[in-house]
């Protein structure tokens, strides 16, 4: 067991830890008044399990309003080997949570010797976002995606949640964003089970073009800039990154099968 100086908790949990003995160093957004503030949003992110696990996928355009705000921001995180967590919404907040969550996981691990199951996980994520419903509230939403290999299920899995913390098991796709709904009709027509990896790679980016087309906060491909979208596979063997030159390939694979139809 870790212990520091006057220290008051004992359990594993690293926020449970600064509630108790750092109040002071926890994150809070309540109290502010952001109406007249412009927050950066990360828009479209999306999900889908395939043979080998899931893949998880993000474009890379965040906006303030109706303005750019950047244009290459990550809305795909590696959490651990074995998950990974996309952000929507407030981008501040989210990539706050997503760091909070990652030593959360860690100082389970390191204290307890195993990692959290990937349903314990996922109820780490739920309470953290229910954490941030004062700032919900206030307009500062966090909508994030978790998706990753469980290996007690021997299978990829993907998790959504309300703004209030609670999940949801979805067992094929999902999107969320501004751009998700359209994301989410693209999937419906190209997901089938057991997709193969280059399949899945080719649904998630043809899934991003068709919401980019349709939703002017989401990113899509920009050639003549060279920024791709985040495309992460979660497989029993870990976390691999999509590298540009297969989003390329997928890009062009995806461009013949629609002027062939």
């Amino acid at each position: 067991m870790v212990s520091f100086p006057g220290q008051t908790y004992g359990g594993s949990s690293f926020i449970e830890f600064l509630r108790a003995d750092y109040p002071d160093l926890l994150p809070s957004l309540a109290g502010y008044d952001w109406s007249q503030v412009q927050i950066p949003h990360g828009t479209t992110v999306l999900s889908l399990v395939y043979a080998d696990g899931a893949l998880m996928a993000g474009d890379r355009l965040a906006t303030e309003g109706y303005q750019v705000a950047t244009r290459d921001i990550e809305k795909v995180y590696k959490i651990d080997e074995t998950c990974t967590m996309a952000i929507a919404g407030a981008a501040g907040p989210a990539i706050e949570m997503m760091r909070i969550f990652r030593v959360e996981l860690e100082m389970w691990q390191k204290l307890e010797g195993h990692d959290l199951t990937f349903e314990g996980k996922a109820n780490r994520l739920s309470f953290l976002i229910r954490q941030n419903l004062p700032a919900a509230m206030q307009g500062m939403v966090v909508m994030p995606l978790f998706a990753g290999f469980d290996h007690e299920k021997d299978r990829g899995r993907i998790y959504k949640f309300d703004v209030t913390g609670g999940r949801y098991g979805e067992t094929d796709y999902y999107a969320t964003g501004s751009g998700g709904k359209d994301a989410r009709s693209s999937l419906k027509k190209s997901f089938r089970d057991q997709l193969a990896r280059d399949e899945a790679v080719d649904a998630a980016v043809e899934a991003l073009i068709d919401a980019a087309d349709e939703d002017r906060g989401t990113g899509g491909i920009d050639m003549r800039r060279h920024i791709y979208p985040t495309v992460k596979l979660i497989t029993s063997a870990g976390v691999e990154d999509i590298s540009d030159d297969e989003i390329i390939a997928a890009y062009d694979r995806v461009s013949k099968q629609r002027k062939a139809a």
